[in-house]
């Protein structure tokens, strides 16, 4: 559906924040509950409560990009190292928050050509760069078994999360249900039954890491496509490990110990290298499908700037502080626990946000590596849905966030006379995110005709 522009009276411009509250108003929408502003350079073109601290919820990630941009140069690569003693295999991380399933091919398949085919010891994980806290406290304290609540290691493998993919069969038979990657860490209970009408009962994946077990019931209709779920680990270390040790085996070499962790020793010879892709494209990763996981990751990566070892997030998150305190934004404008957005302690307002936004569009050592990172209105990233037939299309590149009554959008907006407009909307209130959002947008696309 083609959305509405916003309509207001021809005596009125966007900039007069009573017409904007008459238009909130319409949509049930609290106007006090809104901080917004969209500037063009330094003038305003619309504004609403602008210095009203809100919780920020997912664009909390801008914060965190203009800090690690400012640090790190965007071509900045993270190492993961495999060494041995003879005797032991050693895999130390070193914080890439992209290690994934080609990445260890990678690692694998380098070490391999040392010849060298058993190994008498153990695989140790040496994951001493970053501390030892999964789950730092400045999160949502309930803990989520979805991939966005994945726990953070220096040594961490396909974002800490275990995926699971539910196929249907023929009706009256189980589903497919494979676990990737299939390592034996954790054992299937399959309960699924292909269905040819209606499923009656939902398709449910748990996770037990405590138990090592992975539950799939429920019903999937035989005419389905594949459905993939994905649910966070809770030790990263172990988990790495394991996937060494499946991985090796497929090429012929085998650990006769445990996966245990540890620190490499001075003298274990350096048998493979693996680095990761550039920082720019961990920080698409990052903006795009607003992960949490590698926010915190490069956060902790600050900190390690500082220290070799036990790299925490408070200190990663201190040194953000510092990059803002640069602009004069001090904890009287922002409020920052978290890197990431999931949490409630955060705030700060629209205005303060749009200080952030516009430093990095003025410092182009790091705004073409930001605006690459952002979503686009209709086609892709969490703004994939959003803009779809409207002058917003490939237009827009923003950061979205949402928690439960949380619904926020900040970033810029492109004109066809060259201008590139830039906004933050928060919302803090009990309106349904979808319709808080339609509105945002909406505001959006009246400023950008």
């Amino acid at each position: 559906a083609k959305m509405s522009r916003l309509k207001l009276p021809k005596s009125t411009e966007i900039k007069d924040a009573a017409a904007i509250s008459d238009f909130l108003k319409d949509k049930k929408i609290n106007p006090n509950d809104v901080s917004l502003q969209i500037l063009n350079g330094e003038d305003v073109v619309a504004s609403l409560n602008p210095a009203s601290k809100k919780i920020p919820a997912s664009v909390t990630k801008i914060l965190t990009s203009y800090a690690i941009l400012r640090k790190f140069p965007p071509g900045m690569k993270f190492y993961t190292r495999l060494y041995s003693d003879g005797k032991n295999i050693f895999l130390k991380g070193g914080g890439d928050p992209s290690f994934v399933s080609e990445n260890m091919w990678f690692l694998v398949n380098e070490f391999t050509r040392n010849g060298q085919k058993n190994f008498s010891g153990n695989i140790v994980v040496d994951d001493s760069l970053f501390d030892k806290i999964r789950f730092d406290e400045s999160r949502e304290s309930q803990r989520v078994d979805r991939a966005y609540d994945s726990p953070v290691g220096a040594m961490s493998f396909n974002w800490n999360a275990v995926n699971v993919f539910v196929k249907p069969t023929k009706a009256g038979q189980k589903a497919r249900v494979v676990v990737d990657p299939e390592n034996g860490f954790f054992e299937l209970v399959n309960n699924t039954q292909t269905v040819a009408g209606t499923p009656k009962k939902e398709l449910n994946v748990t996770i037990s890491n405590a138990n090592k077990l992975i539950t799939v019931s429920g019903d999937i209709q035989d005419s389905a496509t594949e459905k993939a779920v994905f649910k966070a680990l809770e030790d990263p270390a172990l988990w790495a490990g394991v996937n060494l040790r499946a991985f090796l085996e497929q090429r012929g070499i085998k650990v006769e110990g445990k996966v245990i962790t540890g620190t490499v020793p001075a003298d274990a010879e350096l048998l493979a290298t693996n680095e990761s892709k550039n920082l720019a494209f961990i920080m698409a990763d990052m903006n795009k499908f607003s992960n949490n996981f590698v926010a915190e990751m490069l956060t902790k990566n600050l900190a390690a700037t500082e220290s070799q070892q036990g790299a925490s997030l408070k200190r990663g998150v201190d040194l953000i502080r510092e990059e803002l305190k640069k602009m004069q934004l001090t904890e009287n404008d922002v409020i920052l626990k978290n890197p990431s957005g999931l949490t409630r302690y955060n705030q700060f307002s629209a205005e303060s946000l749009n200080k952030v936004l516009t430093a990095i569009k003025n410092d182009f050592s790091i705004y073409p590596a930001f605006a690459d990172s952002l979503p686009v209105g209709g086609i892709d990233g969490t703004l994939k849905k959003r803009f779809k037939g409207t002058p917003g299309e490939g237009w827009v590149r923003a950061k979205t966030g949402y928690l439960d009554g949380v619904a926020s959008l900040a970033g810029y907006g492109g004109k066809r006379d060259g201008f590139v407009l830039t906004f933050s909307f928060l919302y803090n209130g009990p309106r349904d995110e979808a319709i808080v959002r339609e509105a945002f947008d909406q505001i959006l696309l009246n400023s950008l005709k």
